[in-house]
Parts: structure tokens; sequence; C-alpha cells
């Protein structure tokens, strides 16, 4: 390890890389095409040489916007069963989750030539929505609002069923009445 890589980043450093992430996550939700690097450094107002520090290929930033979408997404879990009932939790992840997939849409490209290529690592995600899904569902069973014999990977390659069945659509009317359909389905 490099004295580099061991020393704490200086804030005004961590500022700059966690506002190209999320200028980044915006643009790929905001286009279906390629954004170009340039773009998203002149939004998160830095120049090129930052953003270039930070993330040294286009795959390096679409990896960081993801891993920090699949935290924020996964990490929401608790505090929404803390503060609603299991079913109306699961209910609210589901809308966040779908803005999770929406923003995964925008970086398919290169999250799918990095994967193939090794220069993205292969994430485990299905294994972490799934998780989550088994929390609500476990904590809907013994709150009595979800079935208790539905096993979360079934919930799991439903929504990916829901969401890959209307990613052209274009219609996000359709993807809630699906959602609640879904979460109708796994009340007793």
């Amino acid at each position: 390890m490099t004295e580099a890589t061991r020393r704490p980043k200086r804030a005004d450093a961590q500022r700059n890389r966690e506002r190209l992430i999320a200028v980044a996550r915006d643009a790929f939700v905001a286009t279906d095409t390629a954004t170009s690097l340039e773009a998203v450094a002149r939004a998160a107002g830095v120049g090129i040489g930052t953003l270039y520090r930070h993330f040294p290929t286009r795959e390096a930033l679409v990896d960081a916007v993801y891993a920090a979408e699949l935290d924020d997404v996964t990490g929401c879990a608790p505090e929404l069963l803390r503060i609603h009932p299991a079913d109306v939790a699961l209910r609210g992840w589901m809308d966040r989750y779908a803005a999770f997939v929406t923003t995964k849409r925008g970086m398919l490209d290169t999250l799918r030539s990095g994967w193939a290529a090794g220069t993205i690592a292969t994430p485990d995600t299905r294994a972490r929505i799934t998780q989550v899904l088994a929390d609500f569902l476990e904590s809907g069973a013994t709150q009595r609002v979800l079935r208790d014999d539905v096993p979360a990977e079934d919930v799991t390659t439903a929504l990916v069923g829901i969401f890959l069945s209307t990613a052209t659509v274009g219609n996000p009317a359709q993807v809630e009445r699906l959602l609640d359909l879904l979460v109708a389905g796994l009340r007793p």
C-alpha cells in the first residue's frame, strides 16, 4: 500500500468525489446514451483533471456510482422498517429500488463491458437485494402484514420481471400499479 492510498482524503477532495458521483448519477438517469466525462466534470464544477484524479476511467466512475447507489438502496431499508409497518416500508423501498434500476439503465453498456473485461467487479447485487427483501418479509410476517410463505428470491425475480418488462414502455404509472399489485399479493 502506498502512502497516497493510506492517507485519508482531504475534505475538499472528498467533497469533489462525492459531487462527481452525484452529478454522474443524475447524468446517467437523464439519458440512456453515454454521458461525456467532460460534461460531468463541468456540471460538478471541477476540471477534467480533478475527475480523472478520482476516476481514471469511465469504468471507475460508473463503478463508483453503481456502488454508491447500491449502498443507498440497500441501506435505506432498516430506517423504512423502523418508521413504517413492513408492508408500507416494503412498498416505499420498492420505489427506491425502481429509481436504482433507472439509474443503472444509463450505465448499462459501460457496466456490461467492464464486467466482461474484468475492469469492474461483478457486484453481488442480486444477493444484497434478496437479503433486504428477506428482512422485509421476515418483519412483515412477524407483524402479520406480509405472508410468511413467499421466498425472498421469488420477490426479487418478480421485481426484475417488472422492471425488465416495463423498461421500454416509459410508463411510470404502470410500474407503480405493478409494484402495488406485487405488494398486495404479499399481504396475507
